[in-house]
């Protein structure tokens, strides 16, 4: 009596138990990863969801990571000319991507900078930061252009030494994946990030919205500048502010206009864009950040991308949204 008197003592407790709030992260991409999920009874348990993710993340790695020799995109970096390389459809699918940005910014935002971003200091391969000489900028510059790439089928062709670099858009791409594992496994509500870029779906356990704080543009410390409730949608920032050096009296950022084969020279410092996608909303923050305050402005509008653009201007920032971001904060 006593043990059927346990069990069913036991089994009120579970069905008492209500969602709980669970954290987990790590290292990934040069940065960090990590999710808050709502637990509900007998959902996934954090050790479950944090392998199905770093599968994703070492995924991820293997296919687009400069830093390793015996990434596919390393491989296809180290064709010479008039080559090809059968890729994973997921990567085809973000040189799409990529191609299709290119060609809507005329060729500002290009997944073929990886050249420049060694010769100014910014990449693998780099040895250290500095204005390069003119000739060894317009030798570089020969490598460089979405142009010289060509999908053939199920494989990626060049006709010039390109090389590709994803990280524009990869990061994205791997929060989407994360997402779309995390509600296979029936989790429904839960915050992604990657390397900064996140995607929130549901709501907290109390019901309340998950909230995501956008960053004003500093170097010296975290600042929030905005709070907004996030619901389905996700969030890329993308800024001058982290990776840049100086020379000269003059700051040169890790943004690059491909068209010009050096930094960006405007006053944008910070970009926001809000999407369904987080693959989309990375790479349209690139892109705004790389058209600058005026022209990106235009596109976004253009373009309905619900984005805030944050100008450096005298004694501080000025911010401006969008319609479609006002719309999007509102939850129309």
């Amino acid at each position: 009596m006593r043990t059927a008197l346990l069990f069913i003592l036991l089994l009120l407790t579970a069905c008492n138990q209500g969602p709980t709030l669970e954290r987990l992260g790590g290292p990934t991409m040069g940065s960090s990863y990590s999710v808050q999920y709502v637990r509900e009874p007998g959902g996934p348990e954090p050790a479950q969801v944090q392998r199905a993710v770093e599968t994703i993340l070492h995924d991820i790695d293997h296919h687009y990571s400069t830093y390793r020799g015996d990434s596919i995109v390393s491989q296809f970096n180290r064709l010479p000319a008039g080559q090809c390389l059968a890729l994973p459809p997921d990567m085809l699918a973000l040189v799409s991507l990529g191609q299709h940005l290119a060609e809507q910014s005329d060729g500002a935002f290009d997944l073929t900078v990886e050249p420049l971003l060694d010769l100014w200091g910014f990449g693998p391969q780099a040895r250290h930061q500095q204005v390069p000489e003119p000739q060894a900028l317009a030798q570089v510059r020969q490598r460089v252009g979405y142009r010289h790439l060509r999908i053939k089928g199920r494989a990626l062709c060049k006709d010039a030494p390109v090389q590709l670099d994803f990280n524009s858009i990869v990061a994205g791409h791997a929060v989407d994946l994360i997402a779309a594992r995390l509600q296979a496994m029936g989790v429904s509500s839960f915050v992604a990030e990657a390397t900064g870029e996140l995607k929130a779906v549901g709501r907290k356990p109390d019901g309340s919205p998950w909230r995501i704080a956008l960053e004003l543009p500093r170097e010296d410390r975290q600042i929030a500048r905005q709070i907004i409730p996030v619901n389905s949608l996700s969030v890329s920032t993308s800024g001058d502010y982290r990776h840049y050096f100086e020379q000269n009296g003059r700051r040169y950022s890790h943004t690059f206009d491909a068209r010009l084969g050096r930094p960006v020279e405007h006053d944008l410092a910070a970009v926001t864009v809000l999407d369904a996608s987080a693959l989309l909303a990375d790479g349209y923050s690139t892109l705004l950040l790389i058209l600058g305050p005026q022209q990106g402005w235009d596109f976004a509008v253009a373009h309905d991308l619900a984005a805030v653009l944050v100008t450096r201007a005298q004694g501080g920032f000025v911010s401006r949204a969008t319609p479609a971001f006002e719309r999007a904060v509102k939850g129309q």
